[in-house]
């Protein structure tokens, strides 16, 4: 019989502010929550009240790593260096790849209304830390959803769904941490099962409804909590009531990880050098 993912830990996250006074909910990465290679950090945003978001993210730097923003509702406008300008809407993705360096603002473009979504932080292989720097815009209609027998419905934002009945790969492939990035949103009475790699770190981030888990002793996962599961075994999920989940999967990398800020390098003299390479205007 094929084992289950077991729980390790279940956790809430943090509240937090970043950029020019945005109000979050740090689910990774802030004091005391711990990192879970290769995810550096899970940022939640989730408010209706403009002075939580309308200071947005002024102009900043990045180094070593990808940032990947989906929108739940809301407008983003994104600007670099570079020259790439991109407007994130309701269910869009940004997946903005730092790698060198790259320089961007994100700045909200609305006065009022609902502002949700997740940043996520996904580690780059040393080797490619000091690679070429890109960016990518991908609109909800370009991002895969389907619905399951059971009838959950999963938008397929990185890697590959598969269920046993249902394969879809995601609007995005990464060969070396293999991040495998589900919205899934299951009715009342729904469930899903996706196949993920043994090996794999696998969180799961509830921020609607309740989330029944298949350990017997674990009491319905409530909204704001994040699982975080075993490397191996079969995963089934289900709501009695209704719920909304992000699943996070990916290979870590195993190699140092070195933090400074906006830089995510191997060592403490690569961090030093970002720093003066920022200071000097030539980060990129």
């Amino acid at each position: 019989m094929t084992s289950q993912r077991r729980v390790i830990s279940i956790q809430p996250g943090q509240p937090a502010s970043d950029g020019a006074g945005v109000r979050l909910n740090r689910v990774i990465g802030g004091p005391g929550l711990e990192r879970f290679d290769p995810f550096l950090m899970l940022d939640e945003f989730s408010t209706d009240n403009p002075d939580d978001y309308i200071a947005g993210f002024p102009p900043h730097p990045h180094r070593g790593f990808e940032t990947i923003t989906y929108m739940l509702e809301g407008r983003m406008r994104h600007e670099d260096h570079l020259g790439n300008v991109g407007l994130l809407g309701s269910g869009g993705v940004q997946w903005m790849t730092a790698a060198r360096g790259i320089i961007h603002s994100e700045m909200p473009e609305q006065e009022s209304g609902a502002m949700r979504g997740f940043q996520l932080w996904l580690n780059l292989p040393a080797k490619d830390k000091l690679g070429e720097a890109g960016y990518r815009d991908i609109p909800a209609t370009d991002i895969p959803r389907i619905n399951t027998a059971s009838g959950a419905e999963v938008v397929v934002i990185a890697g590959e769904f598969d269920d046993g009945e249902i394969r879809q790969a995601g609007a995005v492939q990464r060969p070396h941490t293999q991040p495998q990035l589900f919205d899934l949103n299951l009715p009342a009475g729904s469930q899903v099962s996706p196949r993920l790699a043994d090996g794999q770190r696998v969180m799961l981030y509830v921020y609607q409804g309740l989330l029944e888990l298949p350990e017997a002793s674990t009491q319905p996962v409530s909204a704001g909590r994040l699982v975080r599961l075993s490397d191996e075994g079969e995963l089934h999920l289900a709501s009695a009531h209704g719920a909304r989940v992000f699943l996070i999967a990916g290979t870590p990398l195993n190699e140092p990880i070195v933090q400074y800020g906006p830089f995510v390098m191997n060592s403490r003299e690569e961090i030093e050098q970002a720093m003066r390479d920022f200071r000097d205007g030539v980060l990129a």
